[in-house]
């Protein structure tokens, strides 16, 4: 590459991590002075257009770039971009695929030129000459914008991964991408959501608690606030403050009203901390007798001395290390207790956290794994309370049991796809073997794009699933009224349902779901357990397996629970919105006076010292 153009590709890249695509348009009519069909040039136009969401002219751009150089890094980087774009996943996961592979290995080369040459110098022992320095400057640029189409490329490609039931591939190009950027706040977020992903897929509770830990590491720099002034008094109202990205429209809204409705405002009151977008569901949760702030993530100081000077007394994250998370906030220590709830499944590693909220079916005390570097706080009753209606009303339940009328069974799944590891297929073609004539639905995101299902159908083949039983459904906003066709809901492991299985089960379709060994693999089934539905949690893989095959014989008992099930699901734990209120707010106490006693041992040992 001519040196000019090199320059000016390297301002190029810039002007990409800025985010400024009108700058590089500029750069790439600057290249096109020096060579009108620079195939680098053209890229970069490629990649503007894509950024400025004009995908036919990045399109063409590209296409125009790879008939100058079929094997042009960028211009395959904005193929893939433009694949993405159009929903072609098949194609942008191919184009990504072969972008990091050859950016590997170009670095690789890079790399080896420059150990080379620094090799060179080293046994020499004479000062570098101009032309030397122009050389390891141009190697040293070269390596900077490889690495960063690399960057991008890993980036790229996880959301489509993600899509196409590939959480570990996606899991582990973040954690890649996130070691390739020198901004610290970028990389957390990658790696955040790299510890996100892992929970789709069994993880050894050791890697898992290690994983976690390393979060921490992003925040070494940050200095906590004190609370020096705070009053320490274990018996007065306390303020708990909710923060969050989700106060809108998302499934956290079928959890957030037994927290903002019926507390005890004489000994509580309450905030929230809203860092995410606004829209009908906010305003409805505004309406509550609670205090409403808006705060910004990327503003992560600003955000926590907010919350200090509020006074918050205890903290509670409802986002853990889900999309957009609030956990560069709680970094800074804004509370002097800080507890992770609802919005995630497993432990966030940052050290500012105090706590984690589970219950006794999820994290019993005989469970000797350690997963998490947060202290557990066990609730009696499930983790979470059930309360939907705050996104749309809950249509109402189909009385008669689809078995009924079709004079087989049909099993469903509406869990998000990624769940569905290759162990949950296996069990549900055993499920199938077992139940003659039963059919199988499946709806979701994937489904709703053609690369997606024939990619599932690929992935069902290879197992010898039998395909002709099963049919997919796209996503849809009438996604609940189809639990109408559904007779026993599968659900997935080790990543369980949580809003999915509650929905099911409150549109009359019972739930077979597996008891795993951590929080999130237990969700179900403290669901089920709350829900005084016992009798549909397994306890193996097999067991899951029988229980579904016993069900599906019992063509009266599936009719009753589609007619029963609702009313008993309101009338139980799950829904109780009181008791899981009043229990919560004892431990919110018990946590408040615990910290209480440890600042007064803290101060009465200083002052015998």
């Amino acid at each position: 590459m001519d040196e000019k153009i090199l320059d000016w590709v390297m301002l190029a890249e810039k002007f990409s991590q800025g985010g400024d695509p009108k700058s590089m348009r500029t750069v790439a009519r600057e290249i096109f002075e020096l060579d009108k069909n620079s195939a680098d040039g053209l890229a970069i136009m490629a990649e503007s257009a894509l950024y400025l969401g004009n995908v036919d002219e990045a399109e063409s751009m590209a296409g125009y770039a790879l008939s100058v150089n079929v094997n042009h890094l960028r211009g395959r980087l904005i193929a893939g971009g433009v694949a993405a774009k159009q929903f072609q996943l098949r194609d942008q996961m191919k184009l990504f695929d072969a972008v990091i592979d050859d950016a590997h290995k170009e670095l690789k080369t890079l790399h080896g030129k420059l150990n080379d040459f620094n090799r060179k110098f080293a046994l020499k022992r004479r000062d570098k000459t101009s032309a030397d320095e122009d050389y390891q400057r141009q190697l040293d640029k070269k390596i900077f914008i490889v690495r960063s189409l690399l960057f991008k490329a890993l980036c790229w490609s996880a959301n489509g991964l993600y899509l196409a039931d590939e959480p570990a591939r996606a899991s582990s190009n973040l954690l890649e991408a996130s070691t390739l950027t020198d901004n610290d706040t970028q990389a957390a977020e990658l790696y955040s959501k790299h510890l996100f992903l892992k929970n789709y897929r069994d993880v050894s509770p050791r890697q898992a608690k290690d994983s976690a830990l390393k979060y921490n590491s992003f925040f070494a720099r940050v200095v906590p606030f004190t609370h020096d002034r705070k009053d320490f008094d274990a018996e007065r109202k306390l303020h708990i403050g909710y923060i969050s990205p989700d106060f809108r429209e998302h499934a956290l809204a079928n959890f957030l009203s037994p927290l903002l409705e019926d507390f005890n405002a004489k000994n509580f009151s309450v905030t929230c901390y809203s860092a995410g977008k606004k829209d009908f569901v906010t305003e409805k949760l505004k309406a509550f007798n609670v205090g409403w702030r808006a705060v910004n993530v990327n503003q992560s100081l600003e955000a926590a001395r907010t919350i200090d000077e509020d006074g918050v007394d205890i903290l509670v994250d409802l986002s853990g290390h889900s999309q957009d998370s609030c956990l560069p906030i709680l970094a800074h220590k804004p509370a002097p207790i800080q507890i992770c709830a609802l919005g995630y499944t497993a432990s966030t590693g940052l050290s500012a956290v105090d706590y984690f909220l589970s219950d006794k079916v999820c994290s019993p005390e005989r469970n000797t794994l350690d997963t998490f570097t947060e202290k557990i706080l066990r609730l009696d009753t499930c983790c979470l309370c059930y309360a939907p209606g705050l996104i749309r009303p809950m249509p109402e339940v189909q009385l008669r049991a689809p078995v009924l009328n079709n004079d087989f069974i049909t099993f469903g799944s509406f869990n998000n796809f990624a769940k569905v590891s290759e162990e949950v297929l296996y069990m549900w073609r055993a499920i199938l073997d077992g139940v003659p004539r039963s059919r199988l639905i499946l709806k979701g995101k994937i489904f709703s794009i053609d690369d997606g299902k024939q990619l599932v159908r690929a992935r069902l083949n290879k197992i010898s699933f039998p395909l002709d039983r099963v049919e997919f459904r796209p996503y849809s906003p009438d996604y609940l009224t189809q639990y109408a066709d559904i007779d026993i809901a599968l659900d997935t492991f080790p990543y369980t349902g949580g809003t999915t299985t509650c929905e099911a089960l409150y549109m009359g379709v019972p739930v077979i779901a597996f008891k795993g060994k951590t929080h999130g693999a237990r969700l179900s089934s403290s669901i089920l357990a709350a829900a005084d539905v016992n009798e549909l949690v397994a306890h193996s893989p097999m067991d899951y397996v029988k229980k579904a095959i016993q069900l599906s014989r019992r063509k009266e008992l599936v009719a009753a629970y589609h007619v029963g099930l609702r009313e008993h699901v309101k009338n139980s734990a799950l829904m109780d919105k009181q008791k899981y209120l009043r229990e919560l707010e004892k431990t919110y106490r018990a946590v408040w006076r615990e910290c209480c006693r440890s600042i007064a041992n803290k101060k009465f040992n200083t002052f015998k010292l």
